[in-house]
């Protein structure tokens, strides 16, 4: 009986897997767990733009007035690439690397910001993917170390 669920639960792991959409465009973040463990998720612009849509105005120690932030929740985004764990490496361009417990994207709406000020953003302007907490929404989160887990050039996430 045990052998009989261990083999459904595999099969039904190894479906879900294959019903996650592909990109069609530019891969511009990759979801998975360590490097070289198990199966990543590749996102395109347009499969995160797929997902809810989320916006917040918020000041930040990196601009000198408020700036509004759109992109879906970091949660969703996990979601979508079927991932759990107890933290997440945020990976940038230039091999930043910044651990965001797990628990801050269930206690706090951090997005994976794809636009600023309602337009993209380059990766001269941070960009094309930023996560950003709603410092504004809660005093504790105007503090450095909610600023340091913020990743702006984002490109790789990895749960561990």
């Amino acid at each position: 009986m045990l052998r009989r669920r261990m083999l459904l639960l595999c099969c039904l792991g190894w479906g879900m897997a294959r019903a996650q959409p592909k990109p069609t465009g530019d891969v511009v973040l990759t979801v998975g767990g360590r490097p070289g463990a198990g199966p990543r998720t590749a996102f395109d612009m347009k499969m995160l733009e797929s997902l809810p849509q989320h916006s917040f105005t918020t000041h930040t120690p990196w601009y000198t007035e408020p700036v509004r932030f759109t992109g879906p929740l970091l949660r969703d985004v996990l979601a979508m690439a079927g991932i759990r764990g107890s933290k997440i490496v945020a990976v940038a361009l230039n091999d930043y690397r910044t651990e965001i417990p797990f628990n801050d994207v269930t206690q706090h709406d951090v997005i994976v910001a794809r636009l600023m000020n309602d337009k993209p953003m380059s990766v001269r302007e941070k960009g094309p993917l930023f996560i950003v907490y709603p410092y504004d929404s809660k005093p504790e989160l105007k503090a450095e170390i909610y600023y340091n887990r913020s990743a702006w050039q984002l490109n790789q996430l990895q749960v561990q």
